[in-house]
């Protein structure tokens, strides 16, 4: 069967002025597999859309793959329960994950599920360059708003969380969306990664709360600055201060507050693009 993002579901809303029966589209999640070379690697709860790009996103950000040239073969299954992201991966790397194998099973506001210790928690991380990439603070006040621009599943459902990609001078050019917040970033990394866009070339702007492993899943795709509409956490600000991640939080209405390399956003003209 094939699975719909939104599904109409019948209720009764209750008022001051009476009650009465409703009819709302609601965002749907399902278990996604994904497996790589025939073996189970996690189970995630997922909007079922763009599952494509957060099988692709996913296996960069979980270190599953390192590039596109790992990837032998890779189709989506659908089935009653749920969908398969099967990933076929050349020899060499499919050995490599086997050695350093993890089964995660997370809901969708999980994550860390399923990690072996407390030191994977605080993975090590690549540091990003500090040249590059210059936003405008006008366009970082501005991301937000682009952003709410392009979230067709949350203006049909009012429930779903999105990541999009800001390129200075053009704005936020690509977006991804999903009820759970990890998931809208690995669906919109995969997107880069498959479009073949440099993530070091934008910016990425979320709808959420900056927690610790959405710096590391940007660290490890290489971009270089999260814009959210909410607040880091601690740990969040601790790690991309040493991940080299410049942070830019509470953006919204023209203003926004930066926790990390602020050197990022400046009136300077970018290099990149």
């Amino acid at each position: 069967m094939a699975h719909n993002p939104t599904q109409s579901v019948p209720g009764h809303s209750h008022q001051q002025d009476g009650s009465f029966a409703v009819h709302r589209a609601l965002p749907d999640e399902v278990p996604i597999a994904i497996t790589f070379n025939g073996t189970t690697q996690a189970v995630m709860m997922a909007t079922p859309a763009d599952i494509t790009d957060f099988a692709h996103g996913f296996a960069l950000t979980e270190g599953a793959v390192t590039d596109l040239a790992q990837i032998e073969r890779f189709e989506t299954v659908q089935h009653d329960l749920g969908i398969e992201a099967r990933f076929w991966l050349t020899e060499d790397r499919a050995e490599a994950l086997a050695a350093r194998r993890r089964t995660m099973a997370g809901p969708v506001g999980c994550g860390l599920c399923g990690i072996d210790s407390l030191d994977q928690a605080a993975r090590s991380l690549p540091r990003l360059p500090p040249d590059g990439l210059r936003l405008s603070p006008a366009l970082v006040g501005q991301a937000t708003d682009q952003l709410r621009a392009s979230q067709p599943l949350h203006d049909q459902t009012r429930a779903t969380h999105a990541a999009g990609f800001l390129v200075p001078g053009r704005g936020v050019v690509l977006t991804r969306e999903d009820v759970g917040r990890h998931n809208a970033l690995d669906k919109l990394i995969g997107a880069l990664l498959r479009a073949g866009i440099d993530p070091a070339s934008g910016a990425c702007v979320i709808t959420s709360r900056i927690s610790v492993e959405l710096v590391q899943k940007c660290a490890i795709a290489g971009l270089p600055v999260i814009i959210a509409v909410s607040a880091p956490t601690a740990f969040a600000v601790r790690v991309a201060d040493d991940a080299g991640v410049t942070l830019a939080a509470f953006a919204r209405g023209g203003g926004f507050e930066t926790y990390s390399h602020p050197h990022r956003i400046t009136d300077e003209v970018s290099h990149v693009a």
